[in-house]
């Protein structure tokens, strides 16, 4: 799966490069995730602006990153959500647990708030 991967000072933005997340893409967004959080990359933005479909699969990848990031007292931040995966996290109720926004960059100015806090 194609990712591509920004570090920044006080997050890391990863932008998912492929229009489905499912049970063939999904692992190597999964271990690329723990990979950052093990070394040390706790705030991440997640930009799946570029999925057009994502299954069961998709969204354990994406609680996994959410869970290492909460768990090592970080943020997670998905953005881009196109509309088939919008309801599909609407439907099983994702939106009430995950951090969403529509841009990059409204992500960023989230993280930025919550650093000043």
């Amino acid at each position: 799966m194609s990712l591509e991967i920004q570090k920044n000072k006080d997050y890391t933005l990863v932008k998912v490069q492929t229009e489905r997340l499912d049970t063939n893409t999904a692992p190597d967004l999964k271990s690329e995730l723990v990979v950052l959080n093990n070394n040390g990359h706790v705030n991440i933005i997640l930009d799946i602006s570029q999925c057009k479909y994502c299954d069961s699969s998709g969204l354990r990848a994406i609680l996994v990153g959410n869970r290492l990031s909460e768990d090592a007292i970080g943020t997670f931040v998905l953005t881009g959500l196109q509309p088939d995966v919008e309801n599909l996290i609407r439907i099983s109720m994702l939106h009430t647990v995950l951090l969403i926004t529509k841009t990059v960059e409204e992500a960023e100015e989230l993280l930025k708030k919550k650093k000043e806090m």
